[in-house]
C-alpha cells in the first residue's frame, strides 16, 4: 500500500535515523512512502498566534497529500499527527470554516476536500498492519530486555478526534508493540507525563525538572531503553541526560519505536537504523 510521508520538522532536522529506521520497517511490511519536497511546518506553533494561518498551514499540507492521489497520510511526529489530524477533521464537518480556509488557499492553489486519513505511523503499526503480522516479520526478538514507552501528549490526546481509539488514561499500543519485538514492557511512575518540551522557551528549569523525574523513575526502574515516536520527546529525554542537574549513573538509551522494531526484524543496527553499535549489541544479547 502507498501513503503519503509526512515527516514534519524535527525529523528532518535533528532525528534522522527516525526517518530511516521507518523506512526499513516499512519495506519489510510493503509499505511505500510517497514524498513530496511541497510539504511544510504543520502549523502548531501557529495556533496560540493566529487561528487562520494555524488552519491554513496545517490544510495546505493535507491538501498537498490529497493531490498526490493517496487516500493515507503517514506522520511520525505526534505533535504533527495531532495537530494534522484536529484540523482535518474540523475542515471536514465544519462547512463554513472549510469555506473560509478554501478562501485562503486560493492565493497558493490548493483546496481544501478532505479526501485524506491522517494516522500516526505506531497507530497505523498496531491497528492497521496488526500484531500478528509484525510477529511474522521478527527474526531476532529482544528477549530479557526491557523497555519502556513515552506515549506523549499529542498520540492519543485529545481522544475525540482520534476517534477513541485508544484510551489514554491507560495506553497500550506502544507496549504492544514492543512486546511484539520480543522485549518486555515496563511501567512506570509518570509514564503519562509530558516531555515539558513545549515549555521550554518559557521556563527550561521547569523542562529540565519534568525530564529528570522521569529519567530517575526509569532508572529506578532498571530499563535497558525508552521507546519514544515523537522527535522532539526524544530531544528531551536524550539529549537533556547530559545536562548538569541530571544526575544518572548510566545514560538511558532513548529509542524510536521503528528502531526497536527494526532491529527485532532483522534490519542492519547502524546502516538501516541508525543505532550505535553498543547499543544494538546490548539489546541482541550481544550479537551484532
Amino acid at each position: 500500500m502507498k501513503a503519503a510521508a509526512f515527516l514534519g520538522c524535527n525529523v528532518s532536522i535533528r532525528r534522522f535515523e527516525y526517518e530511516a529506521a521507518a523506512r526499513a520497517v516499512a519495506k519489510k511490511l510493503d509499505i511505500e512512502f510517497v514524498d513530496s519536497n511541497d510539504f511544510g511546518c504543520c502549523g502548531y506553533g501557529a495556533g496560540p498566534i493566529d487561528h487562520d494561518t494555524y488552519l491554513a498551514m496545517a490544510a495546505r499540507n493535507i491538501c498537498v497529500a490529497e493531490d498526490m492521489g493517496v487516500d493515507l497520510m503517514m506522520v511520525f511526529c505526534s505533535a504533527c499527527s495531532g495537530n494534522l489530524t484536529k484540523v482535518n477533521k474540523l475542515l471536514q464537518e465544519n462547512e463554513e470554516e472549510r469555506k473560509h480556509i478554501n478562501e485562503l488557499l486560493k492565493s497558493v492553489g490548493r483546496e481544501f476536500k478532505g479526501t485524506v486519513k491522517i494516522k500516526h505511523f505506531t497507530r497505523f503499526l498496531a491497528e492497521d498492519i496488526g500484531l500478528e503480522r509484525l510477529k511474522k516479520e521478527i527474526v531476532h526478538p529482544l528477549e530479557g530486555v526491557r523497555i519502556a514507552s513515552h506515549y506523549g501528549c499529542h498520540y492519543i490526546k485529545p481522544p475525540e478526534i482520534f476517534d477513541h481509539f485508544e484510551d489514554p488514561i491507560h495506553p497500550h499500543s506502544m507496549d504492544d508493540l514492543v512486546a511484539v519485538a520480543g522485549a518486555t514492557p515496563v511501567n512506570y511512575p509518570n509514564k503519562r507525563q509530558c516531555c515539558a518540551g513545549a515549555i521550554i522557551a518559557v521556563s527550561e528549569d521547569t523542562s529540565v525538572k519534568i525530564v529528570t523525574e522521569k529519567l530517575e523513575n526509569l532508572e529506578k526502574t532498571g530499563v535497558d531503553a525508552l521507546a519514544v515516536h515523537c522527535p522532539f520527546c526524544h530531544v528531551m529525554y536524550d539529549e537533556y541526560q547530559k545536562h548538569e542537574s541530571v544526575k544518572l549513573e548510566k545514560p538511558i538509551p532513548v529509542l524510536f519505536l521503528p528502531q526497536i522494531l527494526g532491529l527485532a526484524m532483522g534490519c542492519d543496527p547502524k546502516k538501516e537504523l541508525g543505532i550505535k553499535k553498543k547499543v544494538a549489541k546490548k539489546l541482541l544479547g550481544g550479537s551484532e
